[in-house]
């Protein structure tokens, strides 16, 4: 078991942002085309598409809704082609960012995504300038005053790679990609339910921002998420507790 959690820095503050986000419809329905499109529109074969689908049902996402998009990327249903690309760049204090898109017109969104940087005192950067800080895993959070052992001992036997605790008593289980569902499941079917879980990009390592930096660091965040094609932004950026208080 690790030890003191930099992801569960900057994971709870974009779990704020989340509940946020006013265009939740439109980018879960992009995610449910992409997924069907990649993998069929079977999700016990689509593990992609099964997490979309879940997601979307816990947003009360009326099911006619989901159909179509699902149907859509399965090419039963005409629609614009939707291209799924990372784009990379640098925030204030040298964080890296990695910016999760979904579009049909690359040109229109890089466009944005460089503005917003630019706007925010960072800039956008070329491809591999910071990918190679990043890798792909489940990540699944859980509040404070879980039961460790409990969490660890279900977790692990699920196929979870590690479990994380931070100073504060929150903990995250870390997964490979392909055995996230299953973890879930497995600590869902305990009573063992995250207060969020998803697959991201996760940072190595982590950068320690002070408070100013920290500050325009989340003004960017949130800008970027303002952008209709934008489906996530990863980061390793480390916001000071005091900061965090006031983004909360």
């Amino acid at each position: 078991m690790a030890g003191h959690s930099k992801w569960a820095n900057i994971q709870h503050r974009k779990g704020a942002q989340d509940r946020k986000r006013a265009k939740a419809f439109s980018r879960l329905i992009r995610e449910l085309v992409v997924a069907a499109r990649m993998g069929g529109d079977d999700p016990l074969s689509n593990a992609r598409l099964r997490l979309a689908l879940d997601r979307a049902r816990a947003q009360n996402m009326p099911r006619d809704t989901i159909d179509r998009a699902v149907r859509r990327g399965a090419g039963k249903l005409e629609g614009s082609d939707i291209q799924e690309v990372t784009y990379e760049g640098y925030g204030p204090g040298g964080v890296a960012v990695l910016v999760e898109c979904m579009t049909d017109n690359r040109n229109r969104t890089v466009s944005e995504l460089r503005h917003v940087f630019a706007r925010h005192g960072g800039n956008l950067g070329a491809s591999g300038s910071v990918s190679y800080l990043f890798s792909q895993a489940g990540v699944l959070a859980f509040s404070q005053g879980i039961d460790e052992e409990r969490l660890l001992a279900v977790a692990l036997d699920a196929g979870a790679e590690d479990i994380v605790v931070a100073a504060d008593g929150s903990a995250e289980v870390l997964t490979a990609p392909a055995d996230f569902v299953a973890v879930r499941d497995a600590l869902q079917a305990a009573g063992l339910e995250p207060a969020s879980a998803e697959v991201t990009q996760r940072a190595a390592t982590g950068a320690p921002l002070g408070a100013e930096d920290a500050l325009a660091v989340a003004q960017l965040f949130d800008a970027l998420e303002d952008i209709d094609d934008v489906q996530q932004v990863c980061s390793n950026a480390e916001f000071p507790e005091e900061v965090l208080a006031r983004l909360a």
